[in-house]
């Protein structure tokens, strides 16, 4: 199992890794200076939106997304295949995926997007790690449906791969500066799929491979699912939680060595006043391993109102330093806006703290 994770300038960082989701090229609420404080080495970022907002022309004149955005810390990208199936499957007769890519209709307007579309892009942002374009499988799909995606996916894995070695050869990129390119294991709820993709996509060599397909299974995670996934690929690969985010099963992904992890719930949950809190008394004292290490927190409750205590006394964020109890639940109650900016900056510091943990074992 590799220890470190490699940018682009040859530093490295230690696994595991939890990487917020920048969707547009920015975490909602928060400023750059912000994501860096609470102490995560990185960012997420979208190869489909980022492709319509920039484009690869102004990508390429600034010498990539970093640049363009003004971010000198790690990133990733993913293949923009989440977002355009939900658009092509909502767009009824205007969308069609087909073994070619995926045809779908924005704003009057047709497009067309392969995976050599998705990779050229992601090789012109100069992310540090990149996501071949995969069909997605649906949490409702039948054993013909999900053997379906699982082969377009490999169809599509194989045509990801010959263009990202054609364009770090046209770069001329050396192999210790190149992206990490992570294949993306389907399947569904089908163990024989799900090995029949593994399979497939060891064939053709990946630095990694991801958790593709709904991740959750009559209202709970499919542990069983990452298991399988962990068990039958190559030990010396990236594994890859995509979309895994819930504290919980964070912790079980890492025990079956999984090292890389992203997710909208800890800034999503802020905005909605969902808040994590660690039960613990310090930082310090925080165990990661017992059973219910963390508890949620709602300022929105009117309980609050009178506790001058801060939100998390095992907690160093900006929130917790600053504000109390009782002065959130007035402002969340004001809606006041710059109250979700102090959420998001607590929800991801203890993100950053839950990484520091299972990267130390506690």
């Amino acid at each position: 199992m590799q220890k470190n994770f490699r940018r682009l300038d040859g530093m490295t960082l230690p696994y595991p890794l939890f990487f917020p989701d920048a969707t547009r090229g920015e975490v909602r609420q928060l400023s750059f200076e912000d994501v860096k404080k609470v102490g995560l080495p990185g960012i997420l970022v979208n190869t489909f939106h980022l492709l319509r907002l920039v484009g690869t022309e102004k990508t390429e004149l600034a010498g990539g997304i970093r640049s363009h955005l003004g971010w000198d810390k790690a990133m990733i990208s993913d293949s923009g295949g989440f977002q355009i199936m939900s658009i092509a499957k909502k767009g009824g007769d205007n969308s069609t995926v087909t073994d070619k890519g995926v045809t779908f209709t924005i704003d009057g307007v047709k497009h067309h997007f392969s995976p050599e579309d998705s990779i050229k892009y992601q090789m012109a942002m100069r992310t540090d790690l990149m996501v071949v374009l995969d069909d997605f499988t649906p949490p409702d799909a039948t054993y013909e449906e999900a053997l379906m995606t699982v082969n377009r996916t490999t169809l599509w894995a194989k045509r990801c791969k010959a263009t990202y070695l054609a364009e770090c050869k046209r770069l001329n990129i050396p192999r210790d500066r190149r992206p990490y390119l992570i294949g993306v294991v389907q399947g569904a709820y089908f163990d024989d799929l799900r090995i029949q993709s593994i399979r497939e996509l060891t064939e053709i060599g990946f630095d990694g491979y991801g958790y593709g397909g709904w991740v959750m299974r009559d209202g709970k995670f499919d542990i069983a699912t990452a298991k399988l996934m962990a068990d039958n690929l190559p030990k010396d690969s990236v594994l890859y939680g995509l979309g895994i985010g819930k504290p919980d099963d964070i912790v079980k992904c890492v025990e079956l060595g999984y090292q890389i992890f992203d997710c909208v719930l800890p800034t999503r949950d802020a905005r909605h006043g969902r808040l994590y809190v660690y039960k613990a008394k310090e930082i310090e004292k925080i165990d990661v391993y017992q059973d219910s290490f963390y508890e949620y927190y709602n300022p929105r409750q009117a309980q609050h109102l009178e506790e001058n205590a801060p939100v998390s006394t095992a907690c160093d964020c900006e929130l917790c330093m600053t504000v109390t109890r009782a002065e959130l639940a007035k402002r969340w109650r004001e809606r006041d806006e710059r109250v979700l900016r102090l959420a998001t900056i607590h929800n991801l510091r203890f993100y950053a703290i839950l990484m520091e943990k299972l990267g130390s074992g506690n």
